[in-house]
C-alpha cells in the first residue's frame, strides 16, 4: 500500500516510501550495494574482485568472521564444511518422501531445512550463545547443496550422490548434481557465480531472515522464512527465464524485432533491469568474462543479443536505463558448466545461504525485535471510551 495518501499520520508515526525503498533500518558490517555506482562489496573487499580471486570457502569465512582466512583457518573451514555436507541419516531417509510431494526445489529445500532444524535440535537463537549460533549457521550452509542436489536426482528417478567431504564446496555441489566429477573450468565458473551472489544488501529474503532472527527464533526458522520470501516471482532469481528468452530469439537477426515486440505488449525483458542498479550490474559483467572461457556459440550469441537489447531499450525507454543483470549471464554460465535450467535458482540458494545466515548471526546480536508500525486507513473506528465501559456495537 502506498504511504502517500491524504490520510493523516497518527502522532509518533513517520511515513516512509513504499516498500521501504532507500530506508535505512539498521547498521551492518557485512557489505553494501551502491546501485548508482554499479558496485557492491563484502565487508572491506569488492565482491566482484573476490569472485575473481578467491574460492567459495574463503568468501564464506570472510562473511562469517570478518577477515579472509589464513591457511590454517581455511583448512579448518573446509574440513568442517565437508563433514557437515553429509546429510544426517534421518534427513536422508525423509528426503524421498518430501520430494514425492512436490517437484519444486525451493519447496523441497524449505521443507527439508525445517525438518533439519528438528532433527539436529536447533535451539532458539535467543537461548544459544555465539558459538552455538555459528555452528548452526555452518551446518545449514553446508547441508543446503546436498539437499538440493539429492532432490534434483530423486526428481529424475536417480539415486542421490553422497557428499565427498574431501572436495571443495562448489566442486562437490556440481558433482552431486551431475553425478560426475567436474572439470576444473566448470567447477571454477560455478564457484565464481556462487561467490558473486552469496550476499547482496537488504533484499527481501535477507530482510525476512533478519526479522525472524530478531524474534529469537531458531536458525532453521530464519532460513525457511528467507526461502519463502525468495520463492516469490518478484524476488527469486530467474536465470532460466533469461536463457529461455535467448532460446526464443534463436538467431541474432531476430533479437531486435523480438525486444520491440516485448516492449510493445508491456512484457518484462527477462535478464534486464535491476531494482537497485542504475548502471551495469557488476555481477553480469564479471560473469560475461567467465562465459568467455568457453569456446561455444552460445557465448557469442548472448553477447550479441545483449548489445542489441540494450540499444533498443535505450531507444524505447530513454528515461530508464536498462542493462543486463546477473540473471542474464548466470544462465549461460550454468548451462555451459553442466547444470540444467531447473537447477539455476537452487544454485542461487547455495550461494545465498551464506548471506542469509551471516545476516542472521549479525541480527541475533541485537536485542531489539524488529517491530515497525502500519498506518490504519480503513473505516473510522469508534472513539475511545472511559475505562470500564464498553463501546456500543452496531444494531
Amino acid at each position: 500500500m502506498s504511504t502517500h495518501s491524504s490520510v493523516p499520520t497518527p502522532t509518533g508515526l513517520v511515513l516512509v516510501p513504499p516498500g521501504l525503498a532507500k530506508v535505512v533500518v539498521t547498521d551492518t558490517e557485512l557489505g553494501d550495494v551502491r546501485g548508482d555506482e554499479g558496485f557492491f562489496h563484502y565487508r572491506q573487499y569488492s565482491a566482484v574482485e573476490l569472485a575473481e580471486k578467491v574460492g567459495f570457502e574463503q568468501a564464506w569465512h570472510l562473511l562469517f568472521h570478518g577477515h579472509l582466512p589464513s591457511a590454517a583457518e581455511l583448512d579448518a573451514l573446509r574440513e568442517t564444511a565437508g563433514r557437515l555436507r553429509v546429510l544426517p541419516p534421518a534427513l536422508a531417509d525423509l528426503l524421498p518422501a518430501i520430494c514425492a510431494t512436490t517437484g519444486d526445489s525451493l519447496q523441497v529445500l524449505r521443507t527439508a531445512l525445517s525438518a533439519w532444524g528438528g532433527i539436529t535440535g536447533q535451539r532458539p537463537l535467543y537461548d544459544a550463545d555465539e558459538d552455538e549460533r555459528l555452528s548452526s549457521a555452518m551446518a545449514a550452509v553446508a547441508v543446503t547443496p546436498t539437499i538440493l542436489a539429492a532432490a534434483h536426482r530423486l526428481r529424475l528417478g536417480l539415486d542421490p550422490v553422497p557428499a565427498d567431504p574431501d572436495l571443495h564446496h562448489a566442486t562437490d555441489y556440481l558433482r552431486m548434481v551431475t553425478g560426475s566429477l567436474p572439470v576444473e573450468r566448470d567447477a571454477r565458473a560455478v564457484e565464481q557465480y556462487l561467490v558473486a551472489t552469496m550476499d547482496h544488501g537488504f533484499n527481501a529474503s535477507t530482510f525476512t531472515a533478519r526479522v525472524i532472527a530478531s524474534t529469537g527464533a531458531d536458525l532453521a526458522a530464519c532460513l525457511v522464512g528467507a526461502i519463502g520470501s525468495f520463492s516469490g516471482p518478484k524476488h527469486g532469481g530467474a536465470p532460466s527465464r533469461a536463457l529461455e528468452a535467448l532460446d526464443e530469439i534463436g538467431t541474432p537477426d531476430r533479437a531486435e524485432p523480438w525486444v520491440r515486440e516485448q516492449v510493445a505488449r508491456g512484457a518484462r525483458i527477462m535478464g534486464f533491469g535491476h531494482a537497485v542498479y542504475r548502471t551495469h550490474d557488476p555481477r553480469s559483467e564479471m560473469l560475461k568474462a567467465v562465459a568467455r572461457g568457453w569456446d561455444d556459440p552460445l557465448v557469442d550469441f548472448a553477447i550479441g543479443v545483449e548489445a542489441t537489447i540494450e540499444r533498443v531499450l535505450a531507444e524505447l525507454k530513454p528515461d530508464r536505463p536498462l542493462y543486463a543483470n546477473v540473471e542474464y549471464y548466470a544462465g549461460v554460465v550454468m548451462r555451459l558448466a553442466g547444470l540444467e535450467p531447473s537447477m539455476f535458482t537452487p544454485t542461487f540458494c547455495v550461494a545465498r545461504a551464506v548471506g542469509w545466515t551471516a545476516n542472521v548471526l549479525e541480527q541475533a546480536r541485537d536485542p531489539k525485535i524488529i517491530r515497525p508500525a502500519a498506518r490504519y486507513v480503513g473505516p473510522p473506528p469508534p472513539q475511545p471510551v472511559p475505562a470500564g465501559e464498553r463501546a456500543p456495537l452496531p444494531a
